[in-house]
């Protein structure tokens, strides 16, 4: 039999499963009677655990949410999790000053065998490129837009700039996913006025009151939010994540020389000084520019499209490099 001490934490641990538990499962996973399982749910509602008992043939018990928050149990492997997770949004410009407050209370209370790992652990956060302009979200607005989300109600919000549309009424939108991208926020909803998808920065939303009334959800085109987002970033409709423009060549430089510059893209190995390389862009002239950007010989595999973009930036630069020599001879 365990001791009283170990058996509740044990008990505790299984109720924080987000599960109903009846009596007899708790007593069979733990080795003991339900006559004990019984005193020991009391024993934690004592300690201040909001534990719910249902009826049923064998009766059964729920943790609930309660008024304050009560000692948590972490095994050792969500205890490192939780503190890792925290040391990795310290960085962040909305929730960094609360983790790093979460962070030190949670490494007070972990044994000394826990802290020690934790504190080997340094973690260096990394930004995307073209995330150095983030601009700080404020939680009392994050927390508004994802309870509206939660409650299917239309929002309505002044917005950056263009805050109010042409007759000075603020923007509505039926919101419907909050999704983070390089450490920007945004608010994906479909815009009532324009009857579109829209993908809105949250740190240029300001709700207004009250909000409006509730709505029926709508599938975003394809059904997947990341893709979506992705999509819509990627000049597409955003029904897909894939790039509208996309190319295979082969370039004369080795794959390891290519992959480093390669982002996105499928690098394949043909040989100690060729690749062969399958990008994606916006436009076919902008795939072009961008596989000109290797300095190296390109042939290109596929499709036509790109072959006629490479000969109309050639053109392109064969003028601005005339232009360029006719200047120079003039100021001459």
């Amino acid at each position: 039999m365990q001791k009283t001490s170990s058996r509740l934490l044990a008990l505790l641990s299984l109720l924080q499963a987000h599960r109903d538990w009846s009596g007899d499962d708790l007593a069979e996973r733990l080795d003991i009677t339900p006559r004990t399982v019984r005193r020991d749910i009391d024993r934690l509602r004592e300690l201040g655990y909001p534990i719910l008992a249902f009826k049923g043939p064998s009766g059964g018990y729920r943790l609930d949410a309660g008024s304050h928050l009560p000692p948590l149990l972490f095994d050792d492997g969500q205890a490192v999790a939780l503190a890792l997770a925290l040391q990795s949004a310290v960085t962040s410009g909305t929730i960094g000053e609360d983790a790093a407050r979460a962070l030190s209370t949670v490494r007070q209370v972990m044994p000394p065998r826990l802290r020690q790992r934790i504190d080997m652990v340094r973690v260096t956060a990394v930004p995307s490129p073209g995330s150095g302009d983030v601009a700080p979200v404020d939680t009392a607005v994050l927390m508004e837009l994802s309870r509206v989300v939660h409650a299917r109600e239309e929002l309505r919000f002044d917005y950056g700039h263009d805050a109010t549309d042409s007759t000075g009424r603020p923007r509505r939108a039926q919101p419907h996913h909050l999704v983070t991208r390089r450490g920007h926020w945004y608010l994906v909803a479909w815009d009532l006025d324009r009857a579109d998808w829209r993908t809105f920065r949250v740190d240029r939303v300001r709700p207004r009151t009250p909000t409006g009334p509730r709505f029926s959800p709508r599938e975003v085109p394809g059904g997947d939010v990341a893709a979506f987002v992705t999509g819509h970033f990627r000049g597409t409709d955003g029904s897909t994540a894939d790039w509208p423009c996309i190319g295979e060549v082969v370039l004369d430089l080795s794959a390891r020389a290519v992959a480093p510059f390669a982002q996105d893209a499928v690098v394949e190995e043909l040989g100690p000084d060729r690749c062969r390389l399958t990008l994606g862009s916006w436009s076919w002239t902008g795939l072009a520019a961008a596989l000109c950007r290797f300095d190296a010989d390109v042939e290109v595999v596929g499709p036509p499209q790109l072959t006629s973009a490479f000969a109309e930036l050639a053109a392109r630069c064969a003028n601005a490099a005339g232009a360029s020599e006719l200047n120079s001879t003039n100021m001459e």
